[in-house]
C-alpha cells in the first residue's frame, strides 16, 4: 500500500525539480518541467497512474497553489482604490470582451454549436477560465527585462491585477455551481456566500491570525510555529468554504488575498516555510498532476472545434484587450493589450479542477493545457517586444494609484524615508473651506493633511468640500469637516507596507512620524510613490547614455 502511493510521488517530485533544472537553462517556465513530467511518467510510459491515494496529495498540491495566488497577485484593496480610473474601465471593457467571445465557443447562446454539451454554468466558468490575464506572469517578464520599475511596468501590472481579479471573480461564481440552475436566485446566493466567507477569512486572516501569531509566539518557543498555524488555518478554511457549498480552491485563494494585506515582518516570518513546502513539494506535484491526466484524445476533436476553441478566445481577448485600451486612450494600447494576454498558469489549476469535477471531457482539458503552454511558452518574447516598441508620450498618463501588491513586486527594499517629502506645506485646522480649495488643492490628489502647531489635526478630503463651499457653511474651516483619526507611517518601514494601510483606509496621504518621539516628519502621498517610479526610469536612461558615451 505504501509502495503505491509513496513510489509515484517519489518519482514525481524527483522527475520534476530535475527537469525543471534541465529547462530553465533553455528559459522554459518551470510549469511547464513539472507538467511534463507527468505526461513523461505517466501517459507516455505508464509508469505512474491516477488513483485515489495519490489523488488526496494532488488536492493539496491545488489547495496551496491557489493560497499562493491569492498571496501574490490577489490585491483587493488595489483593485477598490483603482476603481475610479481610466485604468479599471479599460480593464472591465477587456474582461467583458473576451469572456463574450469565449462564451461564443463554450455555450451555445450564440447559436454556434460546437458539440461540447456544456451547461450554461460550466460553460461560463470555462470561458472565465479563457479569459483570465496572469499577473505573476506578467510581473516576472517585466522583473526580468527590468521594465518593472518603469512607468510603462507600472501600467501594464495596474491593468493586469485589475483584469486578474475581475476574470476570477466569473470563475469564482461558476466553479463550484456544477449541476445547480444557474439563474437569478442562485447567483445572488452564491454572490452572499462569497462576501460572507470573504468577510470572515479576512477578520480571521488579516486582524486575529497576524496578532495571534505574535502574540504566540512571545509565549510558546515553538520552532516554526507560524508556519504551523498558516498551513492548518489554510485547511480549516478550505473546509469552511466547502460546508458553504464554494469550492475549496476559491476557499484558498480568497484566504491567501486576505494575508496579502500582512507587514513585510509578518509575512518573512511565516512565507519561507510556506514557499518552500508549496515549490518543493505540493506545485511540482500539482502540475505533474495536470499531465498524467494529458493525452492526445484532442486529436478527436473536430479540426472546427479545436480551431474555435484555440483562435476565438485568443482573438477575442486581444481584440478586447486592446478595444478597452485604445477608447480609454491609455498610453501605448499594443503593450498593455499584450501584457493583458499574459496567461497560462492559474489556467491550467482551474481546467484540471474542472476536468476532476466532471465538467470538462480529457479532449477539451488535454487541448486547452497545450493551449496555456503555448502562453507560457511564447508570450514573454510578445510581450518584451511590445513593451520595447511602447512610445509613451513625454508625460504619460499613470494610475492615479499605486498598488500595494505593485510596490512588494518592484519597490522591494524601498523604505518610507525615501519617498517621505519633509518640504511640504500644510493647511491648518483654523483654514476656511473656501480658502483651502482655492490655494491648497492640486490635481490629481484627494486627502490633504490638516497641520497645527507641528502635530497632524486630522485628514480632508476634496470630495463634498464644493458643495460645503456653495451652501449656507461656506465660512467653514477644516476643523469642523476633517476627520481627527488618521494613520501613520515610520521612515523605515517598507513604503509597500504604508500602501496597504492608506489604501485600506482608504487615503492618498499619510503622515510619517518619528517611532520614538513621535515627532512629525513630513508625509506620502501614492502621487509621490509615482513619481519615484518616473524618477528611477530616468535616472536609469540617464546612467544608460552616460556608459554608452552619449551626450
Amino acid at each position: 500500500m505504501l509502495l503505491d502511493v509513496f513510489l509515484p510521488i517519489g518519482l514525481l517530485i524527483v522527475v520534476a525539480k530535475l527537469l525543471e533544472g534541465a529547462l530553465s537553462r533553455f528559459g522554459l517556465s518551470s510549469i511547464i518541467a513539472f507538467t511534463l513530467t507527468g505526461v513523461m511518467l505517466g501517459p507516455a510510459t505508464g509508469i505512474v497512474e491516477p488513483h485515489h491515494d495519490l489523488n488526496l496529495f494532488l488536492e493539496i498540491g491545488i489547495f496551496v497553489l491557489f493560497f499562493i495566488v491569492g498571496l501574490d497577485e490577489i490585491d483587493v484593496p488595489g483593485f477598490v482604490a483603482t476603481m475610479r480610473g481610466r485604468y479599471f474601465a479599460a480593464a472591465i471593457i477587456s474582461v467583458l470582451i473576451s469572456l463574450v467571445a469565449a462564451l461564443v465557443v463554450t455555450s451555445d447562446v450564440f447559436g454556434v454549436d460546437l458539440g461540447l454539451d456544456l451547461a450554461f454554468d460550466e460553460a461560463l466558468a470555462l470561458a472565465g477560465i479563457l479569459s483570465l490575464s496572469s499577473l505573476g506572469l506578467a510581473a516576472k517578464v517585466l522583473s526580468d527585462s527590468g521594465t518593472l520599475k518603469q512607468p510603462i511596468g507600472l501600467k501594464i501590472f495596474t491593468i493586469v491585477i485589475i483584469a486578474e481579479i475581475a476574470s476570477l471573480l466569473v470563475v469564482g461564481f461558476t466553479i463550484g455551481e456544477h449541476g445547480h440552475d444557474l439563474n437569478a436566485v442562485t447567483m445572488l446566493a452564491l454572490l452572499g456566500k462569497i462576501i460572507a466567507f470573504v468577510v470572515v477569512a479576512w477578520l480571521l486572516s488579516a486582524k486575529v491570525l497576524p496578532v495571534a501569531i505574535v502574540f504566540l509566539q512571545r509565549i510558546f518557543n515553538v520552532p516554526e510555529l507560524s508556519f504551523g498555524l498558516l498551513l492548518g488555518g489554510l485547511f480549516l478554511v478550505v473546509v469552511g468554504a466547502e460546508n458553504m457549498e464554494l469550492h475549496g480552491t476559491i476557499g484558498a485563494l480568497l484566504f491567501g488575498a486576505a494575508l496579502s494585506g500582512l507587514s513585510q515582518g509578518v509575512r518573512d516570518d511565516i512565507m519561507p516555510g510556506m514557499r518552500s513546502a508549496s515549490e518543493g513539494f505540493f506545485v511540482p506535484l500539482f502540475f505533474a498532476s495536470a499531465g498524467l491526466h494529458f493525452d492526445l484524445s484532442f486529436m478527436d476533436l473536430a479540426p472546427v472545434t479545436a480551431a474555435a476553441l484555440v483562435l476565438v478566445p485568443l482573438l477575442g481577448k486581444f481584440a478586447g484587450a486592446f478595444i478597452g485600451t485604445y477608447v480609454t486612450r491609455l498610453d501605448a494600447p499594443f503593450a498593455l493589450a499584450t501584457g493583458l494576454m499574459s496567461k497560462g498558469v492559474a489556467e491550467i489549476a482551474f481546467l484540471l479542477v474542472l476536468h476532476e469535477s466532471g465538467a470538462i471531457p480529457k479532449e477539451i482539458f488535454s487541448l486547452l493545457v497545450l493551449t496555456m503552454f503555448g502562453y507560457i511558452l511564447f508570450m514573454p518574447a510578445v510581450l518584451n517586444f511590445a513593451v520595447k516598441r511602447a512610445v509613451l508620450s513625454d508625460h504619460p498618463s499613470l494610475p492615479d494609484t499605486v498598488t500595494p501588491s505593485f510596490a512588494r513586486y518592484a519597490l522591494e527594499g524601498v523604505k518610507v524615508r525615501t519617498v517621505l517629502d519633509a518640504t511640504r506645506e500644510y493647511p491648518g485646522s483654523d483654514t476656511s473651506v473656501a480658502e483651502f480649495i482655492d490655494a491648497w488643492t492640486v490635481p490629481n490628489q484627494h486627502d490633504y493633511l490638516v497641520v497645527d502647531g507641528g502635530k497632524v489635526s486630522g485628514i480632508v478630503s476634496t470630495s463634498g468640500l464644493h458643495s460645503v463651499r456653495r451652501g449656507s457653511n461656506a465660512t467653514s474651516t477644516l476643523g469642523r469637516v476633517m476627520r481627527a483619526g488618521t494613520l501613520t507611517a515610520q521612515p523605515d518601514e517598507p513604503i509597500h507596507d504604508a500602501l496597504e494601510r492608506m489604501t485600506n483606509a482608504p487615503q492618498t496621504v499619510i503622515p510619517v512620524t518619528d517611532p520614538e518621539s513621535g515627532r512629525f516628519l513630513g508625509s506620502v502621498t501614492s502621487a509621490d510613490v509615482t513619481h519615484l517610479v518616473v524618477l528611477m526610469d530616468e535616472i536609469r536612461t540617464e546612467l544608460k547614455q552616460m556608459e554608452d558615451g552619449d551626450p
